[in-house]
């Protein structure tokens, strides 16, 4: 969606699509908002609460019956487990998605690997697939009249042109651009913190064996588990930079992630938006 900072300040139920890597605010930003005027659309929560709910369960059942004490009460039905994903805690989506290594280790085979990952690429597509329904529901079931999407940050992984077309048709995508001078920072604490990420399959094979013949491992199933992931974060983080600008460009805007930080009220929210469209052509 493209419009001018008039018809944007026009707009009475405005309805934002936030695209960032993880880092840039996003969410920060989400709970900056009046929570009776803006409803949130977590697309990680989505993927977590419907999409991936029962693989995250399933996943959770295999775990448990490895324990005796608790395999015998799940076989038994003297005990059930459920998720618990909430929009602050989206843990049981990032424990499925798991990462590549040493089974021992706690770490996934290559095959189980991908196999996650290509439901976690489904279950995002579904997700932002939902965003025009929800914008419905807000309005018309609760009453919101402002619609904020907190997109996950590998939709710019998901290749589909289609997905793109329906949120630029229902919202106005806004890429929050990190500055050069935090990349570093946002690298250094992933990589001192790794956590389970999606990685589209071409760019995944191609890392993987550059990875391999870099440390000499024959096998996978070698990997400690954390070590892949904090190789690979640095050229993962640079691979998405030109994508999300690319969206950005055909489908909307590019906001500098310095000036979302400084959004203290909904006001500063309009008004840095206002601001980018009015700069942009």
């Amino acid at each position: 969606m493209k419009m001018s900072a008039t018809q944007f300040l026009e707009w009475e139920s405005k309805s934002i699509t936030l695209l960032a890597m993880s880092g840039a605010g996003k969410t920060t930003l989400a709970n900056k908002l009046p929570k009776e005027k803006w409803f949130h659309y977590s697309g990680d929560y989505r993927i977590g609460t419907k999409y991936l709910d029962e693989p995250i369960l399933d996943n959770i059942k295999k775990q448990a019956m490895e324990v005796p004490f608790l395999r015998q009460l799940l076989l038994s039905d003297s005990i059930f487990i459920r998720n618990n994903v909430t929009v602050n805690n989206l843990a049981p989506v990032s424990t499925f998605l798991g990462k590549l290594g040493n089974p021992a280790l706690g770490g996934l085979s290559l095959a189980e690997f991908k196999r996650r990952q290509k439901l976690h690429h489904q279950a995002e597509i579904a997700a932002m697939n939902d965003v025009p329904e929800f914008i419905r529901k807000a309005e018309d079931i609760y009453g919101y009249k402002n619609f904020l999407n907190d997109a996950g940050g590998s939709v710019c992984e998901l290749d589909s042109p289609a997905v793109l077309n329906t949120l630029a048709q229902h919202s106005l995508i806004i890429y929050i651009k990190i500055p050069t001078s935090l990349e570093q920072t946002i690298i250094d604490r992933a990589k001192s913190d790794p956590k389970p990420l999606y990685y589209r399959e071409a760019f995944l094979d191609e890392q993987l064996t550059k990875f391999m013949f870099f440390k000499g491992y024959k096998n996978t199933d070698e990997i400690p588990p954390d070590e892949f992931v904090s190789w690979v974060f640095p050229f993962l983080f640079q691979s998405r930079i030109p994508r999300y600008e690319a969206i950005a460009k055909q489908y909307g805007y590019t906001i500098e992630a310095d000036a979302i930080a400084n959004v203290k009220t909904e006001a500063d929210f309009i008004q840095v938006i206002a601001d980018a469209l009015a700069k942009q052509p």
